[in-house]
């Protein structure tokens, strides 16, 4: 009984972690959030140039 409850709250801990930190991560928008954002040439953060 105690052995299903850890269990229970492991898994509903873990599940409330990743879904903060998906939020988090979405927040912060598109490129900032990406892992290989120093070496994409898509430049989503940057503005276009006004000449």
């Amino acid at each position: 009984m105690i052995a299903s409850i850890v269990i229970g709250a492991a898994i509903f801990g873990y599940a409330a972690w990743a879904m903060v930190k998906f939020i988090n991560k979405s927040k912060k928008g598109k490129c900032a959030a990406c892992g290989i954002k120093d070496s994409c040439s898509s430049n989503c953060g940057v503005p276009p140039k006004i000449q």
